[in-house]
């Protein structure tokens, strides 16, 4: 077992290494970038990139995506994806403090992480400084990122160097003794190249008895302009996280238990999770001529993660079982495209054409400890914390996992008048490789899909776009946090498939101000896995999920300086065709309806304000749906002063001070979400 470290260290030789690793295929994605001179009163993104890979209109764009400011989650203090993307219609937190993870429309989007269109599956808590916003595009993605669940795609869209930009430093101080500083330096070194570096370190404590935690960022990036046709994009990004793992309270008699809000059942003194993360992007875009464009893109993304951790795992009368579990893990994402983008015309139908070809591999080594013998148990009243487990631990897997990918895909943005559409089609290619270095077993196992995708967007007045689409997304076996156990049933099934339809209507208002959307949905997991009901030992692809629903927003400008951000979803969520003790029950942390209404002012400068409420119903805790989460609303509001140079800001989460819980791994761990807290935070801009 590695030794905890005690300190953030940057490595040249971890560099060095990530450099030297072969790199094969996933691609990154031309970014939104908030211009200067921005409507600070208008929240609203006017294009994305996450949808189609181009950059397109909202509104002509054929599904639903919604975007989050990163100026929204800096302000109420959400340092993680799972607290940043509550309200967001559609989207439940899922995850806990070992690694990110939300549901979009009732399907895990855990291993749906992206990074600027690199995909970011592993298992970690990602620091929110270097983002600009985050986007999530709903329902299958399998045409433009490959294999998924299916529920969406969230993608972090990262801070980038920008002629003009102003440099700023921030501190920020908050309850349970946070504290953040964080520096944000742009500079132009020529008329051709312009360079940033986001930084940032935070120590924390929290609500949470004996929870504590340290950050640190550092995340340089430079754009050069290497002729009026080539430029080069390059990013390095290094995150530490070291803390301790919270694995939240148990449930008693089909609810939350009634135990004070802090408490914890793990042991405090010892446990940690100790997440380093490094990332390196190449973006190099040619212009061929003013119509086309070719692209290279390259991504590298390594994990190095350790954790301890003791944790409940039942309840039995008053006491809570647990177990203590160590892990070693390596994990490493490589990836190459190559894309080439461009516009023509045949008669009267104009086409916006892109085509790639992606190459990838990644590859996966953990090495599980857990106790020899018996931990001793909790009092769920009670607890003793000196109760800790110093007993032999053994080894319960070391195992390697290598995947190579490949992918061909083609996409057409058509116009014809007042007439949209999107088609795509792809293929993939997927081959797994898993192996045992306790039993040295090994397996292999390939598998291939194409994954279609149409749209339509029709526009008879300016301000109205009604819209339908169809799009379909797989899952391989082996393809979700990457690995397969050598040997076992199941290894040689077909992919899962995700089919969606979806049907809206966007809109603008008050002379384009505010802009809305109403999406009508129907999203299937088909050929699911499930247990043979006369043979436990096998499995098979006859299972059903299903998700329906209504999703809708209002955003932009109510005048010149008020603004409204809001969304609400109404999902119905159900497993069809499942094992007897699953058959038509609801996915573990859905909702039925969720969503936020937030109002603010905000003038250039001088004072300026924003309140509202966000709103999730009630989830079960567990697939067996033996436990219910309730319902809650959370009340939150900010109020701050700017000038050109200053600003400083007091942000206040939960005002009514309500318990509530945030997300649940089992019956056994949920999270309880935190009660009033207040954070300052003091920006110089320069």
């Amino acid at each position: 077992m590695k030794k905890r470290l005690s300190a953030f260290v940057i490595s040249p030789l971890t560099a060095a290494f990530l450099l030297s690793l072969p790199a094969y295929g996933q691609t990154v994605l031309d970014t939104v970038e908030v211009t200067a001179g921005r409507d600070v009163a208008d929240p609203r993104v006017p294009d994305v990139t996450t949808a189609t890979r181009t950059r397109t209109a909202v509104r002509d764009v054929p599904q639903t995506i919604n975007a989050v400011s990163g100026t929204v989650f800096e302000a109420y203090g959400q340092t993680s994806l799972s607290t940043a993307l509550v309200g967001v219609p559609g989207v439940d937190a899922s995850g806990d403090t070992r690694f990110d993870s939300v549901t979009v429309r009732g399907f895990s989007s855990g291993n749906d992480l992206y990074l600027d269109g690199f995909r970011d599956d592993m298992q970690y808590s990602r620091d929110l400084g270097n983002v600009e916003q985050v986007e999530v595009l709903k329902g299958p993605a399998a045409v433009l990122y490959g294999r998924g669940a299916g529920g969406g795609v969230v993608n972090r869209v990262s801070k980038k160097p920008r002629a003009g930009l102003p440099s700023s430093i921030s501190v920020t101080y908050g309850s349970h003794n946070k504290r953040r500083l964080q520096g944000d330096f742009n500079a132009s070194l020529s008329d051709a190249v312009t360079v940033r570096l986001n930084a940032a370190q935070e120590e924390y404590d929290s609500f949470r008895d004996g929870v504590s935690g340290r950050r640190k960022l550092f995340a340089p990036s430079l754009n050069w302009r290497i002729s009026p046709s080539l430029n080069w994009l390059l990013q390095y990004e290094y995150s530490r996280h070291d803390r301790t793992p919270d694995r939240g309270i148990p449930a008693l008699n089909g609810r939350p238990a009634d135990v004070p809000v802090g408490r914890v059942y793990g042991d405090v003194a010892r446990d940690y999770v100790d997440d380093i993360a490094q990332s390196l992007r190449s973006r190099v875009s040619l212009d061929l001529n003013e119509d086309w464009q070719l692209r290279y893109m390259m991504g590298l993304i390594r994990l190095d993660s350790t954790f301890d951790n003791t944790y409940q795992t039942g309840v039995s009368g008053d006491k809570v079982s647990r177990q203590r579990w160590q892990q070693d893990l390596s994990a490493f994402n490589a990836s190459h495209t190559v894309e080439l983008e461009g516009s023509l015309k045949t008669a009267a139908v104009t086409h916006q054409l892109l085509a790639g070809i992606e190459l990838g591999y990644q590859k996966r080594d953990p090495k599980l400890y857990q106790n020899a013998t018996a931990v001793p148990a909790q009092s769920i009243f009670a607890p003793d914390n000196s109760l800790r487990y110093n007993g032999a631990m053994k080894v319960n897997s070391d195992n390697q996992h290598r995947v190579d990918s490949r992918a061909i895909y083609l996409q057409d943005q058509m116009s014809l008048g007042n007439w949209k559409m999107l088609a795509g089609l792809r293929w993939d290619g997927f081959a797994i490789d898993s192996r045992s270095r306790l039993s040295g077993a090994s397996e292999e196992r390939r598998s291939h899909s194409l994954s279609p995708r149409l749209g339509l967007v029709w526009t008879p007045v300016t301000e109205h776009s009604v819209y339908a689409s169809w799009s379909k997304s797989f899952a391989p076996v082996g393809g979700g946090t990457i690995g397969i156990t050598p040997g076992a049933n199941g290894n040689d099934l077909a992919p899962e498939f995700t089919r969606q339809t979806e049907a809206g209507v966007k809109s603008d208002w008050l002379a384009g101000t505010l802009s809305s959307s109403l999406a009508v949905y129907q999203l299937e997991l088909y050929n699911r896995r499930t247990t043979d009901p006369n043979d436990p030992s096998r499995v098979e692809l006859t299972g059903l999920q299903r998700t329906r629903g209504v999703e809708l927003t209002l955003t932009g400008k109510l005048s010149k300086e008020w603004y409204l951000r809001s969304g609400a979803a109404w999902q119905e969520a159900e497993l069809v065709k499942a094992e007897m003790n699953r058959q038509g029950k609801r996915p573990a942390n859905v909702s039925r309806l969720n969503g936020s209404l937030f109002v603010g002012v905000a003038p250039q400068n001088g004072w300026y304000a924003e309140t509202g409420i966000t709103a999730v119903g009630q989830r079960y805790a567990d697939a067996d749906n033996t436990v219910l989460l309730p319902g809650y609303g959370r009340w939150d509001a900010r109020i701050g002063w700017r000038d050109r140079q200053w600003d400083a800001e007091v942000a206040l989460t939960n005002l009514a001070d309500k318990r509530y819980y945030s997300s649940a791994n089992s019956a056994a761990q949920i999270l309880p979400g935190s009660p009033r807290a207040a954070q300052l935070t003091a920006r110089y801009r320069f």
